[in-house]
């Protein structure tokens, strides 16, 4: 049942009030309710579960396609395994939830899962024969955010797929890292309609435990860095401390290579929500919109029962060609119907009444570009190719969103005046290693800023000194506001 409440539309801008207007469309739409108030925690009505479900879909295809294969793993980690990687337990340990000790054993709340995978590998991996292993899980991470929770963006409770690989060699574990950013670009950015930076974070911000972490910085209207999947070379670390090994082809023991990978769905949907929609509600890529064509039939009450007969029929044959359909047959004013439907972001909607019948043709709505056209029955299965172009003109409306975001900066200054603009500079840095940290801080502190990385997937030659310290510049480094 839809409440009265989203009955009565937006009253904010997105362009004048971002985050206003964010809070607005979970509540209208009907995507997410926060009333529980379990700070971090979140309920998921059914159009925003829908709408995950088909992004787990998408998601999940791509990664099976490249050979993953599926498991279900525990919530609760113990202590002793948890704590095993020092670096890793460090980095997470004030973001544990630990749960009472039942029989003298202490159990976490998975805060991710290394800990978990590792040791199993080190019981179902023998001989290189049995490599690579590719293996990955989707449900809920928990960790003890002590900012301040903002739903989807920053949560206590992540919904995602995890992914766990192990290799024989660095190499097999390196291209694994950058098949995860291919699998970001082919679903998050072709399918979804979300571009982003794929960016090898400093030392001072990978991912405890790992070698090195891969971010994807995806930018909100509101000008800040929102990261979304993230893909970690775990090295040999967590190998070594589970003892995890295989006989190669010598026969020789050898510690695994090993990498993680993270798509967030609940995260991922705070990027669609905020990229796509407008100050209308939703626009939901036709790919994962739980509905994807909605029927509004125009009736009165001589006419009702044929005009429903027609829609039905015409339902069934849209059905047909597997495009999720609906027919909105409530006695709500026509209006009314348009108004709701335009806020839950469906990407189609069919108006079919006596005019439409008598001419064969129906009236077509069209959610992104907000634009009606005749549409006649005879052309129905041209909706599919309908759908395909509704998705690329979200990507390229995106797109360009994203073009001339970043700027060169070459002065403190420049960098002030480019985030206070909504954007991320590009700079010439010191270095993202250890040796960078102290140029970092100062951006944190007299900037409000990150150092982001630098590109993952774009070797950029630097020229002439660190913008911070004055140092011999050794990267090009991106910096943004950040959740």
């Amino acid at each position: 049942m839809t409440d009265k409440k989203s009955q009565e539309g937006l009253t904010i801008k997105k362009e004048e009030n971002f985050s206003k207007w964010y809070n607005q469309v979970l509540n209208k739409a009907e995507i997410i309710d926060i009333r529980l108030d379990v700070k971090g925690f979140i309920i998921f009505r059914p159009w925003g579960a829908m709408t995950i479900e088909n992004m787990f879909k998408l998601y999940e295809e791509e990664l099976q396609k490249k050979s993953h294969k599926p498991t279900i793993m525990p919530t609760v980690i113990p202590e002793e395994n948890l704590k095993k990687e020092s670096s890793h337990i460090e980095g997470f340990a004030p973001e544990v939830f630990w749960l009472k000790e039942i029989n003298k054993e202490k159990l976490a709340l998975r805060p991710t899962s290394e800990t978990l995978y590792t040791p199993m590998f080190k019981l179902w991996i023998r001989s290189h024969r049995d490599l690579p292993l590719k293996l990955y899980q989707r449900g809920s991470v928990f960790r003890l955010d002590t900012k301040a929770t903002r739903p989807l963006i920053r949560t206590r409770e992540i919904i995602w797929i995890e992914c766990h690989d192990a290799f024989a060699t660095k190499q097999e574990a390196e291209a694994q890292v950058q098949e995860d950013i291919d699998t970001t670009e082919k679903i998050m950015h072709q399918k979804f309609g979300i571009p982003f930076l794929a960016m090898k974070r400093p030392e001072w911000d990978k991912f405890s435990g790992a070698e090195y972490t891969i971010g994807s910085d995806v930018l909100m209207p509101d000008g800040k860095l929102i990261q979304q999947p993230s893909t970690h070379l775990m090295g040999q670390k967590f190998s070594k401390v589970f003892d995890a090994k295989f006989k190669n082809e010598k026969g020789e023991e050898e510690y695994l290579w090993t990498t993680a990978y993270g798509p967030a769905m609940s995260r991922i949907l705070a990027s669609i929500i905020s990229i796509h929609g407008d100050n209308n509600g939703l626009v939901l890529p036709f790919c994962i919109s739980p509905l994807q064509v909605i029927i509004i039939p125009i009736f009165n009450k001589k006419n009702k029962n044929k005009i429903l007969r027609e829609s039905e029929k015409i339902k069934e044959k849209i059905k047909c060609l597997g495009i999720k359909i609906e027919i909105d047959s409530s006695e709500k004013r026509p209006g009314e119907k348009y108004y709701e439907w335009e806020l839950k972001g469906v990407p189609f909607r069919l108006e079919i009444g006596e005019k439409e019948l008598r001419g064969k043709k129906l009236t077509l709505f069209i959610r992104d570009i907000r634009k009606k056209e005749t549409f006649a029955i005879k052309n129905l299965s041209k909706l599919k190719e309908y759908g395909r172009e509704f998705d690329n003109r979200l990507k390229n409306k995106a797109d360009k969103f994203m073009k001339n975001k970043i700027i060169n900066c070459k002065t403190k200054q420049e960098i002030k005046k480019a985030i206070k603009n909504k954007k991320i500079a590009r700079v010439n840095f010191c270095s993202i290693d250890k040796q960078g940290e102290k140029c970092a801080g100062y951006v944190e502190k007299e900037i409000d800023s990150e150092v982001r990385g630098i590109l993952a997937n774009k070797k950029e030659k630097p020229t002439g000194k660190c913008i911070i310290y004055g140092k011999p510049a050794k990267e090009v480094v991106y910096i943004g506001k950040a959740y």
